[in-house]
């Protein structure tokens, strides 16, 4: 491979980096939507979710780019479509009491989503993880 250490090492952090901070907003956001607060900002857990994706995505190419198989990869890819799909379409299912269900399932989507980027971190190159 051409690309050098440092290269490797920002082809990994930066995505990463992204995720972990929109993970942290995901989070806390949803938290305050669980407590019924704050409405007006689900824009915010959006736009911070497509950025979640996005880094997802770059770091799943990333990764394949630098040796990582491609099962894990395709499945990451694939998991970085249920994630904004079952986001997008959340308030529609199990309304009512049974919601809750729904919304521990897309909390669980996006912390396999975390779990899922730093597999790819730490199988890239342990030294950069």
């Amino acid at each position: 491979m051409s690309e050098t250490h440092s290269e490797l090492a920002r082809s990994i952090s930066v995505p990463r980096l992204l995720i972990r901070i929109t993970a942290m907003l995901q989070i806390a956001l949803g938290l305050v939507f669980w407590s019924g607060n704050a409405k007006g900002l689900v824009p915010v857990h959006v736009v911070s979710g497509i950025i979640f994706v996005i880094s997802l995505w770059t770091l799943a190419y990333a990764a394949k780019k630098h040796g990582v198989s491609t099962g894990l990869v395709a499945f990451t890819a694939v998991w970085g479509l249920i994630i904004p799909a079952l986001g997008a379409s959340q308030t529609s299912i199990l309304h009512g009491s049974a919601h809750w269900v729904i919304q521990v399932l897309h909390l669980l989507v996006g912390l396999a989503g975390m779990a899922l980027a730093e597999q790819l971190t730490t199988r890239v190159s342990p030294t950069t993880a």
